[in-house]
């Protein structure tokens, strides 16, 4: 197919070259204009001066939905100093504790773990066959005697009544039951 590609034609036409000219007598108007019979006032002045009331937006513009605002950008000043209201104090239990060994853990386990609370500071010379709490010669009550010497001495200083899980604290004294 032919393709045809848009421009100027081949003859530019000149503008027209006569103009109208106006007429040659203007009329003059037919009517009586009265010339003002006192002084001409100009129309008053006014100044426009702000308005009194501004009207400020909504406190509370709701949020589109799924929309959390961020927290206020000032948060409420620290009082210094700080209340002067004490904690109470730390006070030790009232009811007395023991640590003991657990008696459902095996002899073998048991000896271990007295073995590290007589090298870890525990008195175990009182649980020696010449010492006076040998008796009951029984590896419940050697490690009951152990675990309790070392967690007295040491749970001031955060010591705990753990030994693997072999002991437990106990409320009644253990030298009731161990006779």
């Amino acid at each position: 197919p032919p393709s045809i590609f848009p421009g100027p034609p081949g003859i530019v036409p000149n503008p027209p070259s006569i103009f109208p000219s106006p007429p040659q007598a203007i009329p003059t108007p037919t009517g009586y204009i009265p010339s003002p019979s006192g002084p001409v006032l100009s129309p008053p002045y006014y100044e426009l001066s702000p308005p009194t009331v501004v009207v400020s937006p909504p406190y509370n513009v709701p949020s589109p939905f799924g929309f959390n605002p961020s927290p206020p950008e000032f948060l409420p000043p620290i009082v210094y100093p700080p209340p002067t209201v004490l904690p109470p104090p730390n006070r030790a239990p009232t009811t007395a504790l023991w640590c003991v060994a657990k008696p459902s853990v095996p002899g073998p386990i048991m000896q271990e773990a007295m073995n590290y609370a007589c090298a870890s500071g525990a008195d175990c010379d009182s649980i020696q066959p010449s010492g006076p709490c040998f008796q009951p010669d029984t590896i419940f009550a050697h490690a009951s005697y152990a675990f309790n010497s070392y967690w007295q001495k040491t749970k001031i200083a955060g010591g705990t009544c753990e030994f693997g899980g072999t002991a437990m604290l106990v409320t009644v004294d253990p030298s009731e039951f161990l006779h």
